[in-house]
Formats: C-alpha cells, sequence, structure tokens
C-alpha cells in the first residue's frame, strides 16, 4: 500500500483526474488550434529529445511519467526507458502508452521522488546516463530532498532535465501574480508601512482579480484543481545556486511557453496571441524568455 501525506493524496488525485486528456498537452496539431489549450508541452519535449539523443544517452528514468509520452519517444530513439509517478493513474496510462509502442510496461510503477524506498529497486542494475523530471517540483514540499535523491540515481557525467514553473513571469503578467512577486520576494524586509503604501498602489493598477483561481478540477469537479494542491513557482536566480549546492555543473535553462501579451489579452484576438507566441517558440535572444516565459527547464551535469 502507498503511504501518502495529504499533500501528495491531493497532488495525486488532480494528476489522475488529468491522465485521460493529458497527452493533448504534446499534440502537434493542437498547436494553432485557439479553441484548445497551448500544448507548450511539445516545444519541451522538442528539447528535451535534441539533449539526449545529442549526447549519445542509452539509459533514462523519468520522475513523474504523466501519460508516458516523452518517455516513449525517447525509447523510440532506442533509449532504455524507466518511470514512476506518484498518481496510481498516471501510471496505468504510462503503461499502456509504453505498451502499444512496444515496450516493456513493467519499466513504469507507482513512487515517490520524495521516498527513496519507493524507487529503490530500480537502482540495483545502477545508475542512469540521465534523468528528467517534468512538472514534478512545482508539487514536492522539500526541493533539496527532491533533487538530491533525483541526484542519486544519475551517474557523475550524466545529465539532468528539470522543468519549473518560472516566478520572474509574474513581472510581465499585471496580475495577482505580480502583486504576490513584488510585495513577498523583492520587498521582503521593506518596512510594513511602505510596503502598504506599495501594496494600495499596485491593486489599482493590475487586474488583481486574474487569473481566477483553478479550485476544481475540469475534468472531474470531485478532484481538485491546479491551484488547489501544492504548486510553487521558482525564482531561476535561485534554482542555479540550488543545482550548484547540491552537485550540479554545467547550469542551463531552456525557455518554453512563451507569451507575446499579457495573458489577459489572448480573449482579444486569439489567432494573433497564438501565432506569436509560436513564432517566439525558441527565441534566439534567450534572455527574454526569463520574462516572457512561463516555465523553464534546468539542464545540468552531475558532477
Amino acid at each position: 500500500m502507498n503511504i501518502k501525506t495529504n499533500i501528495e493524496n491531493s497532488v495525486a488525485a488532480h494528476y489522475d483526474a488529468s491522465a485521460k486528456n493529458y497527452s493533448e498537452q504534446y499534440r502537434r496539431e493542437f498547436l494553432t488550434d485557439t479553441n484548445r489549450p497551448y500544448p507548450a508541452n511539445y516545444f519541451r519535449l522538442q528539447q528535451l529529445i535534441n539533449s539526449f539523443v545529442n549526447k549519445g544517452v542509452k539509459r533514462v528514468v523519468e520522475v513523474g511519467v504523466g501519460e508516458g509520452t516523452p518517455l516513449s519517444t525517447l525509447g523510440k530513439a532506442g533509449i532504455d526507458v524507466w518511470g514512476f509517478d506518484i498518481s496510481e493513474e498516471m501510471v496505468l496510462k504510462s503503461k499502456l502508452t509504453m505498451k502499444n509502442n512496444g515496450m516493456d510496461a513493467e519499466k513504469i510503477f507507482w513512487g515517490d521522488i520524495q521516498d527513496s524506498v519507493s524507487y529503490a529497486p530500480i537502482l540495483k542494475e545502477g545508475q542512469f546516463d540521465a534523468l528528467l523530471a517534468m512538472g514534478v517540483m512545482p508539487h514536492v514540499h522539500n526541493d533539496t530532498l527532491a533533487l538530491r535523491n533525483m541526484s542519486n540515481m544519475v551517474k557523475p557525467g550524466g545529465s539532468v532535465f528539470i522543468e519549473f514553473r518560472n516566478k520572474l513571469f509574474s513581472l510581465f503578467t499585471f496580475n495577482r501574480y505580480t502583486y504576490e512577486f513584488i510585495m513577498d520576494d523583492l520587498l521582503a524586509g521593506v518596512a510594513p508601512a511602505l510596503k502598504d503604501q506599495v501594496g494600495k498602489d499596485l491593486s489599482k493598477r493590475l487586474e488583481m482579480n486574474l487569473p481566477s483561481p483553478r479550485k476544481m478540477h475540469d475534468e472531474d469537479n470531485a478532484a481538485p484543481g491546479y491551484d488547489a494542491i501544492l504548486s510553487k513557482f521558482h525564482n531561476p536566480f535561485e534554482v542555479e545556486k540550488m543545482f550548484k549546492e547540491n552537485g550540479f555543473t554545467d547550469f542551463n535553462l531552456h525557455w518554453y511557453h512563451y507569451h507575446p501579451a499579457m495573458p489577459f489579452l489572448q480573449n482579444n484576438d486569439k489567432d494573433l496571441f497564438r501565432n506569436e507566441a509560436l513564432r517566439l517558440e525558441h527565441d534566439e535572444l534567450g534572455w527574454r524568455g526569463m520574462f516572457l516565459c512561463s516555465a523553464f527547464v534546468v539542464e545540468a551535469i552531475k558532477k
């Protein structure tokens, strides 16, 4: 029996409800379909494939397998793939994806990156050449523990490819996230009386009612929505420090899910917003992603 904390239970329940349609986030044919959510994960998958294939990675483990698209895609490239997830439904879905692609479904199982006992059996064949973790770090309550456990699964010189929600994006959203970042992060330690003045001014300038909190899941109203579970943002500057402190080097950031305007403007012209977002993906300037992208991936090497 899997013993979970309340946080883990709520995260698992959210992703159990997401399993049915989660693969749509990787569907290339949906890139220009404004009637569907933007499949940003397609661009993340491109970056992943390019990285691991170019490095000649032979054996990979995925933390948080989801419904199995990234892992099965790596498997098609001839890589030996393993993975686990905290969501029972995602494990079942990923097993089916593996089976449908002629791969070993037994290499997918339930596991929790914050509990090394849950995935210990896969280490009997040694450490992995590489590790990926998509949509995991926003939901762990102990970043250092999770990152340390990931490191322990990877060989010295091996690669990790780990995704985070971008806290700096809030400076561009001009909504309640902007307010929270300025008040809680930028002005941490500033005199309360002055912060109060800033807060009152910001409240008049920002779309404070946006985005609407996602308390219930769209697919299953009995399951918690994304904003009802632990879903942290991370500051890329702080993340780099965390990786260095936990034995990683060659730190690189990959930006994806670009926004060509503040998110609340996309309904004014959905086609224009979508086309410009697509044009910005893989932006050559790079640094703009720090503010225009809602997510980023850390690629690093274990010392």
